[in-house]
């Protein structure tokens, strides 16, 4: 078998040769990213806010916090971010979400399941779509990310845990507190799934971390419904003074959803 395949993929290969997924040059592997772009990709993972994984210049110790958690602590347990938002990552989000690029899924799930690694049994719950978001798209981007991370560390992926009770409108240009009141009441844990998540850690999954007014969200409501931690895993996050949250927001037309 193996000896049929290995012409196939060099015949697909030539007809169809990998390419990066931000730009479209082409590349050595399917998945792979062109020097440039590789370049414009800002990895995160050094010194950080323990609650929401915002960096710090300067190693401040493994519990250090940021000014707005000590402030106003979050309901989540963590933001585990692959790259900061810039301009490739928008583009692969971008791409993904509204080019209807499902295969890029694979590409984004496999860099966020090395943060999910140190989770052993914790379950996946993406961040929920509307119906009607469902019905227009035909997809959720979140679930597709999800199930790619679930594969690769074998982890359980429940998408009917969490669900979303109301359509919300955009948050681009609405404060803080604005935002947390339009996700009010938008999230809930149905009452027959509760047990499910008793005592749990939940990987919350989403493709871009902006103000987090979502996540928090969804955190309190599993919490709630028994979850003992949330950790939020996402593609890409914005670093305060870098992108503008309300830019970032409208960049992903509708965060809201």
């Amino acid at each position: 078998m193996r000896a049929f395949t290995l012409p196939l993929r060099a015949a697909i290969d030539f007809a169809l040769p990998p390419r990066c997924p931000a730009c479209g040059l082409i590349v050595g592997d399917d998945g792979s990213f062109c020097a440039n772009c590789w370049s414009k990709l800002d990895f995160l993972g050094g010194p950080a806010c323990r609650t929401c994984g915002l960096p710090f210049e300067t190693d401040q110790g493994p519990d250090a916090r940021c000014a707005a958690c000590l402030a106003e602590p979050p309901a989540h347990d963590g933001v585990r971010a692959v790259v900061a938002y810039g301009e490739v990552a928008r583009t692969l989000a971008l791409k993904l979400k509204h080019g209807r690029r499902i295969g890029l899924a694979r590409v984004i799930g496999g860099h966020v399941a090395r943060r999910a690694a140190d989770e052993p049994g914790a379950l996946i719950v993406p961040v929920p779509l509307h119906r009607w978001r469902i019905w227009s798209r035909g997809f959720n981007q979140s679930a597709l990310i999800g199930g790619e991370i679930a594969k690769r560390v074998g982890l359980e992926l429940r998408t009917d845990l969490l669900v979303r009770r109301k359509a919300t409108p955009m948050l681009g240009g609405l404060g803080r507190a604005a935002r947390a009141r339009t996700l009010r009441g938008a999230f809930a844990v149905p009452s027959e799934k509760k047990s499910a998540l008793s005592g749990r850690t939940v990987l919350l999954v989403d493709d871009v971390f902006t103000s987090g007014a979502t996540a928090n969200g969804c955190a309190r409501v599993l919490k709630r419904a028994g979850a003992a931690r949330v950790v939020v895993l996402c593609w890409a996050r914005v670093l305060q003074g870098h992108v503008d949250e309300g830019q970032a927001l409208g960049d992903e037309w509708d965060r809201g959803d």
